[in-house]
């Protein structure tokens, strides 16, 4: 039985793609009275830390890991940091608190060099994304409904790792997913996804893109957000056993 549930929670870890091996620093509180945003800089970027303040590396057990590179934009020397998936997984944490109330909107940089061919949102043999931007939240498990608090407890029996139960995954989608669409994870409805950018047309190039994550939150939840956990990217391939790869600039949360 303890094998079952443990592939049960890695199933639920893989689709946060958060708190698997690593335990993570510090959250790092973002004052409202002392500063309007915060920026997450790839030029901090260190892969092999372990200490790391801002994007901590995190593998997923025994899965293959997908390979996270510190590298230069071509057009204007920016630091960058640069994910490849050959039929693996692992992701780029910064653990965060901050009000979703005061700090509302995430704005970031990122490029791919394509969508993988048998993704798709719906299904979990597709549950892959090149690229994947999205935020975690201090959700209470008290608040949760009675099946899912027992889910909740289970989990927890088997692992100390702590479990989001609350998660906005701006997603690059696959050809299936278009632009404008949300909806759960096909693993739990504890992550909801939102599609930003979809499909090949616009690989290659790179985009920012800002969102109003208190009314994304509101969108997909029916209510207002709590406390913002943690920030994170991802590049993964595990599910449709494909390859792919993406880069991703700054990352900014702030007032407006």
């Amino acid at each position: 039985m303890q094998a079952n549930f443990t592939h049960i929670i890695l199933i639920i870890f893989a689709a946060f793609g958060l708190y698997e091996s690593v335990v993570l620093q510090e959250r790092i509180y973002l004052d409202p009275d002392h500063i309007d945003y915060f920026v997450l800089d790839p030029a901090e970027f260190d892969p092999d830390s372990t200490n790391a303040r801002i994007f901590q590396y995190s593998p997923f057990g025994r899965k293959k890991e997908a390979v996270y590179r510190r590298g230069i934009r071509e057009e204007d020397g920016a630091p960058i940091i640069i994910a490849s998936s050959d039929n693996s997984i692992s992701t780029v944490t910064t653990p965060i608190k901050a009000d979703p109330d005061i700090f509302r909107y995430i704005e970031w940089e990122w490029k791919i060099e394509s969508v993988l061919p048998s993704g798709n949102m719906t299904k979990k043999e597709g549950d892959d994304f090149a690229a994947r931007v999205y935020v975690t939240f201090d959700y209470d498990p008290s608040n949760l409904s009675f099946s899912d608090r027992i889910k909740y407890r289970l989990y927890r029996t088997f692992t100390s790792f702590e479990i989001p139960l609350r998660s906005l995954n701006y997603v690059w989608g696959n050809e299936p997913d278009k632009v404008g669409a949300t909806g759960p994870n096909p693993f739990s409805d504890w992550v909801q996804y939102v599609v930003v950018q979809s499909g090949n047309e616009n690989a290659g190039k790179w985009f920012t893109e800002k969102r109003n994550l208190f009314e994304d939150y509101r969108m997909v939840y029916g209510e207002d957000p709590p406390m913002i956990s943690g920030i994170t990217i991802m590049t993964d391939s595990d599910n449709t056993g494909e390859s792919t790869r993406a880069y991703f600039g700054k990352i900014t949360l702030s007032k407006d």
